[in-house]
């Protein structure tokens, strides 16, 4: 059964940082390209970052460019987003999705399978 599992989210004061896991079951993220999402409250899901399957090239939203870091752990099948100078518009849900395009993007139809989402909030 595929199977994507987020971690790591909690409250965390502005300038912080978290750092979020996906781990896989049921099949291998580095066959897969992964993306991370999120969504605000009231606010459509947008894409934050990807990893490619093909090369672990990697891509940012402009926002989050120098702020974020998506890494891919083969070994424990698991993609991390570590993020940085948390601001609170960084509050939302978080989803990673896997989709099976060798390059990744960030449009939600690329992705097949998805988590169910962890919480990030940003408050001081």
């Amino acid at each position: 059964q595929v199977q994507l599992v987020e971690s790591g989210g909690g409250l965390v004061q502005p300038g912080g940082s978290l750092r979020l896991s996906c781990a896989a079951s049921g099949f291998r993220l580095d066959h897969h390209s992964i993306g991370w999402f999120r969504q605000a409250p009231g606010k459509e899901r947008e894409g934050v970052s990807c990893i490619s399957s093909s090369d672990g090239s990697t891509y940012y939203t402009d926002s989050m460019k120098g702020r974020f870091t998506i890494t891919r752990d083969t070994a424990k099948n698991t993609v991390y987003l570590q993020m940085n100078s948390l601001k609170p518009e960084d509050t939302a849900d978080y989803y990673c999705a896997a989709g099976g395009w060798s390059r990744c993007g960030l449009l939600r139809s690329e992705y097949d399978y998805w988590g169910q989402g962890t919480q990030v909030t940003v408050s001081s």
